[in-house]
Order: C-alpha cells, then structure tokens, then sequence
C-alpha cells in the first residue's frame, strides 16, 4: 500500500455547492490518503448554506470551506494536483488554467442544486440527492487501486465513474 497522499481538486462554476460538497465528502472518506480542495472557474464568493446543512446533516464537517478562483491552484505554492474533477458542466467546457504536474482529469457533472427554486424541503432534497451522487462516485474511486493501476487505467477508471 502507497503512502501518497493524491491531491485532488473539484471544479464548478461557482465554487458554492456541488464542489464544495465533494472536497467535504472525500475528505472524510479519504481518511488521509486524499486531500480535496475545491475551486471555481467565476467563484460566488460564498459558500451556498444548504451545502453547509447537507455537510451536517452527513455528519460532515461544516467549517474552513470557502468560494475560491481556480487560480489559486495554478500557482506555484499551490499542492501538486494528482486528480481534477469537474462536477458541472459549464466549467467543464470553459479554457481551465494550467495545472501543475499534469493531473488526471474527468468530468463528473451533476445538476446544480443551486438552481432549484422552491421551499426549503425542495431545495435541501437537491442537495441531499446531489451529495449522493457525489459520494457514490467517490466511494468507487476510493475503491480503485491506485497504486498496482497506471497511469491509462486510471485515467479510464475515474473518467468511467463519471458515466455512473
């Protein structure tokens, strides 16, 4: 078993719900062998609050996330990203800065819960159903034996979880 440590980032737009909810999810799941961040292409500059009740209501936790450029990550000071996921779909057809050390990427679009109007009910089953989809696809990555894999199978693996 590696001791790595795989420095993964997630994508979307806004960097206030769906990115936020995978860097919180794996985090946790990882359990030190990943450490997520998130960013967005045109950040919101703050966090959605039905993201933060969905992390609680997981028994995640709810503090230190913030809305962020993807920028920060194309720095030189930034962690050696080994995976980048984008989670909606309009960032993943915008010009994405270069990354440091040519990570894997994959699209893993899920709808924006965001966008859902209504009651609060309906907004948080938005976010509750899109914390699942995220924690599932996460779960199957976790699953994925990244040190007997190269480099091609699992950049067909984590593109495939994509698809689920």
């Amino acid at each position: 078993m590696s001791d790595k440590t795989y420095h993964v980032l997630f994508i979307c737009t806004g960097n206030s719900a769906r990115s936020i909810l995978a860097e919180a999810v794996l985090n946790h799941f990882g359990k030190g062998r990943f450490q997520a961040h998130s960013a967005g292409s045109h950040p919101s500059g703050v966090v959605n609050p039905f993201a933060l009740r969905e992390l609680a209501r997981l028994g995640l936790p709810t503090g230190g996330y913030r809305s962020k450029s993807w920028d920060e990550f194309a720095l030189p000071d930034a962690p050696p990203l080994d995976f980048v996921f984008t989670v909606c779909d309009k960032a993943a057809d915008e010009m994405c800065p270069v990354w440091p050390g040519q990570p894997m990427t994959a699209h893993w679009g899920v709808s924006d819960p965001a966008a859902v109007d209504g009651p609060d009910e309906r907004r948080s089953l938005a976010f509750q159903d899109t914390a699942l989809v995220l924690k599932r696809r996460i779960e199957l990555m976790l699953a994925l034996p990244l040190a007997k894999l190269d480099a091609m199978a699992i950049q067909r693996e984590i593109r495939d979880i994509g698809q689920h």
